[in-house]
């Protein structure tokens, strides 16, 4: 108690309190004081309880803090049975209920200044069933339900924006940095556009490259496009070859089953979709309903501190407690008839879960049997985007082997050949290295007998003057040869070049005029592309108007010949309902009993006669059943005593019976004693 008052203290010390209290003049403090105090407190979360109590009655004092502190959630400590002696310290400025208040209050001022403040706009008003009659406060009631969502989303989104960590200060540095970024731009584009008005044709340059990025981008349009075709047309392949597969499919279940199968399948099938669609979805849709509600509930709620969720677990443990006592009497007040219910209920119930469990089997294995045959069509895809030919059917498979068998023979016989030819290279290998040994040996034999005369390294020498020599004549017949072709294929050239000089004069001056028309072909060709473009354009436009229109027409067409078709099934199904009424009417005019007595009329009248005998009879029944009632219940207790009074004389005799018997075993085991 005395913490909860130097926090108190503490508090009320600060802003925007400023009270100089202690704890002795705290704890002197009147009840009207107190009272004044804990408005004070209350106005400060909330600016309209800025009020002096001494201005308004005790009532309207108690009633204004109960319904902010309900606002505010505040839970007196205590159980339910204390809040009427919370309302009354509340009322008398008792110190045992303020201290508390305020203490609470004071911990989570700011928390509770965001609820006070949400509070004032979405704690509803309610209005009384019989205003709600009128259009008119309707309208408004559910225009201020509205704003009520568009209050929460708004203040969500401002919350959202508050943690993102966006501040104003940081995006100002952005703008301004952005600014500073246009400025450069701008300078430099102006660099650019004195440095481009030098250069001749300057406008005609930057029209061609403005025409050059729009048909960039263009292309690059035009490659997107090609790209979300592709991957279009790739889909419809895809749903093609699964619909020709599940036609195969059908075809071979049709071509190797019976009628009766098939209309056994199609009835496992529909029994599974009916299941699916009355029992399953609904089940899991009102499931999913409810936790979506449960979480628009929990969500539109304000958030919730520590001691909130500790106040809800002891809830939660208080009626856990409560179940259980619950069950404890439940199985203490225990009956047979309760036990079976239960048990066929339990029985019931497995047998549920069982076919639940079943049904999701059912659905997890034909999602594997789709994914597999996705996965099987997409294997088939890549071996005809490798192979470039579909997948081998069982006479190209035969052909296929054949032909493999053949070619295993072959490259057996080649391997044959290729090992014949691995051994000789092997010999060969041998025969090379035993040569170079030899070498070798006859290499250091003569290197040894040119150390003995004293001319080492004569040899190498020797092999050496001969190879440079030998290379030495080559080079000089090639350099010789070569002299001689140079000069004559430089003659060559100059005089093929004056021939061809002479030969392409009259072609030059004919080149020349060639490429000045050229030129102006490719600039009439420029006009023409450009005018063939822009009607190219138009017609494309008028014939997307067109297609457009017809396929209108066309849907339009088949509106009205199904419009067409229901009407005249509805004709047809009238002219049959009207025949069987001039049948029914006819019938019933017929002066022949027999034929009034086949109509529905008369059937049905027959019928509601016998079930009105039937009930007359059950009545009756019913009533000699009431009647005897009271005389069978009678005999039936009577009856009862009679069994209860024949066990009771069952038991007496077989008691009395094994009473002689062992009064008989003991004067027999007397006698013998005697005996002895």
């Amino acid at each position: 108690m005395s913490d909860q008052m130097q926090f108190i203290v503490e508090k009320l010390h600060r802003e925007p309190f400023r009270k100089n209290y202690n704890l002795i003049t705290f704890d002197s403090l009147e009840p009207l004081q107190l009272l004044q105090l804990l408005s004070d407190v209350l106005g400060e979360i909330d600016p309209k309880h800025t009020i002096d109590i001494r201005e308004e009655l005790p009532e309207q004092t108690a009633k204004r803090m109960l319904g902010l502190l309900g606002i505010l959630k505040y839970k007196p400590p205590g159980g339910i049975s204390d809040l009427s002696a919370f309302r009354q310290g509340l009322v008398t400025g008792s110190k045992p209920v303020i201290h508390p208040i305020l203490h609470w209050l004071l911990q989570r001022t700011n928390e509770l200044k965001k609820r006070a403040y949400l509070a004032r706009f979405l704690v509803k008003q309610e209005v009384p069933a019989e205003f709600l009659q009128d259009d008119t406060v309707t309208d408004i009631n559910n225009q201020y339900e509205e704003l009520i969502e568009r209050f929460k989303n708004l203040h969500k989104e401002r919350e959202q924006l508050k943690t993102s960590g966006l501040s104003t200060a940081e995006i100002r540095k952005d703008i301004s940095a952005m600014e500073e970024e246009k400025d450069q731009l701008r300078k430099r584009v102006e660099r650019l556009k004195k440095k481009v008005e030098t250069v001749p044709n300057h406008q005609q340059m930057l029209e061609i490259a403005r025409k050059l990025r729009l048909e960039k981008e263009r292309k690059e349009s035009l490659a997107q496009q090609k790209k979300e075709q592709k991957y279009q047309l790739f889909h419809a392949k895809q749903r093609l070859q699964r619909a020709q597969l599940q036609l195969k499919e059908m075809r071979q279940a049709v071509a190797d089953s019976k009628p009766e199968s098939l209309m056994k399948k199609l009835e496992e099938e529909i029994n599974f979709n009916s299941y699916l669609v009355t029992e399953k979805n609904p089940r899991e849709f009102e499931s999913k309903k409810t936790s979506i509600y449960f979480l628009e509930k929990v969500a539109a709620e304000p958030a919730m501190t520590q001691s909130d969720l500790n106040a809800l677990k002891m809830k939660v443990h208080e009626v856990n407690i409560q179940i259980n006592q619950l069950i404890e009497k439940r199985m203490m007040n225990y009956e047979p008839t309760d036990s079976k219910l239960l048990m066929y209920e339990q029985q019931a119930a497995i047998i549920s879960q069982k076919k639940a469990a079943k049904a999701e089997e059912l659905q997890a294995a034909k999602e594997e049997i789709s994914r597999w045959e996705r996965q099987m069509l997409q294997k088939t895809k890549q071996v005809q985007e490798l192979e470039g030919s579909e997948v081998l059917k069982v006479d190209e498979f035969k052909h296929y082997v054949s032909k493999l068998r053949s070619k295993n023979t072959i490259c057996k016989k080649k391997q044959a050949e290729l090992a014949e030819i691995t051994v000789e290279c092997e010999v060969l290998q041998r025969t090379e290295e035993l040569l170079k040994q030899r070498h070798d040996a006859l290499q250091q034999e003569l290197k040894s007998m040119e150390e003995k005369k004293g001319i080492s390294g004569y040899s190498y020498t020797q092999e050496e003057l001969e190879r440079v020599s030998a290379i030495k004549s080559e080079v000089d017949e090639m350099k010789g040869l070569t002299l001689d072709n140079m000069s004559q294929m430089v003659k060559k050239l100059n005089a093929l070049v004056a021939e061809k000089k002479a030969s392409l004069a009259p072609v030059i001056k004919e080149l020349r005029q060639l490429r000045q028309s050229y030129q102006e072909l490719t600039q009439e060709h420029d006009e023409k592309k450009i005018q063939y473009e822009s009607c190219a354009a138009g017609l494309e436009s008028d014939r997307s108007e067109l297609e457009q229109a017809v396929k209108g027409l066309l849907e339009e067409c088949d509106q009205e010949e199904s419009n067409y078709h229901y009407v005249n099934c509805m004709k047809r199904n009238l002219e049959v309902q009207l025949q069987r009424a001039k049948d029914e009417m006819k019938a019933c005019l017929s002066p022949d009993p027999r034929e009034r007595q086949k109509t529905i009329r008369e059937q049905h009248t027959r019928r509601i006669l016998e079930q009105e005998n039937l009930g007359k009879k059950l009545r009756e029944k019913q009533k000699a059943v009431k009647e005897s009632h009271e005389a069978n219940m009678k005999q039936m207790k009577m009856w009862q005593d009679f069994e209860q009074l024949m066990e009771c004389k069952k038991k007496c005799f077989l008691k009395q019976q094994n009473q002689t018997a062992t009064d008989e075993v003991i004067q027999e085991e007397g006698k013998d004693r005697l005996v002895l």
